[in-house]
């Protein structure tokens, strides 16, 4: 549990925001980040006073950007108490998974796949071994989203992209305490939908990505019903 005194005792600082362009933006991107790569609870209370001064900017950006997180369903606000990290019930994951697994396949299948895109998708899975053999669990992450973000990318639907990014962070705050379930399985999973799509068979990519994605979410489903045992 993070009480508001530990929680000033910051592990991984918030990146400073030292242009005065487009603070809301920058607070946003420089928050976000922190509640994606921390190990905070959902006890954790994030106020506009400590966010600011984490920042080096004034309140009213830092208002601005937690109420666009709450929009997006990544935290709650409640009034006079500060922002939390949004939780979320073993139905609510099921639904993420079940809308992230329609979307991907859809992207999936109409991707428009050039040697470009596969070599992209090479490199990322080499990427996310070194990675994982490195354990280092942040960068995995962001390997992990840049990989399917390719896939989405070139579906050259903005508003597909817009939505998948939003139903994928949101199903990392519920895996951030059992990433260690499926991680490892990443590289092969990712492999078998290059492959496929390298081969032009999009019926194959689309079952190994709908595979990828089940699995992911059977097991921390089975996790979320043990915490709760």
């Amino acid at each position: 549990m993070h009480s508001f005194d530990t929680i000033q005792k910051v592990m991984y600082p918030i990146r400073k925001i030292k242009t005065p362009e487009n603070l809301t933006a920058l607070a946003y991107q420089s928050i976000k980040e922190y509640i994606l790569r921390e190990d905070l609870d959902e006890n954790t209370r994030l106020t506009e006073e400590f966010l600011s001064a984490q920042l080096g900017i004034s309140k009213s950006p830092v208002r601005e950007a937690l109420n666009s997180l709450s929009t997006e369903g990544l935290i709650r606000i409640e009034p006079r108490r500060g922002a939390f990290l949004r939780t979320f019930s073993r139905h609510e994951v099921q639904d993420l998974y079940n809308l992230r697994e329609q979307l991907e396949a859809y992207a999936v299948s109409i991707a428009e796949v050039d040697p470009r895109m596969l070599q992209e998708m090479r490199r990322s899975i080499g990427r996310t071994k070194k990675f994982l053999k490195a354990k280092d669990r942040t960068r995995h992450i962001e390997e992990d989203m840049k990989f399917h973000g390719l896939i989405a990318a070139a579906a050259k639907n903005d508003e597909l992209c817009r939505v998948l990014t939003n139903v994928q962070n949101r199903i990392l705050l519920c895996r951030r305490l059992t990433y260690d379930l499926s991680a490892s399985t990443a590289p092969e999973a990712h492999k078998a939908i290059l492959d496929a799509l390298a081969k032009g068979n999009r019926k194959a990519a689309e079952l190994a990505m709908r595979k990828h994605i089940s699995l992911v979410r059977n097991r921390l489903l089975g996790a979320m019903t043990q915490q709760k045992d």
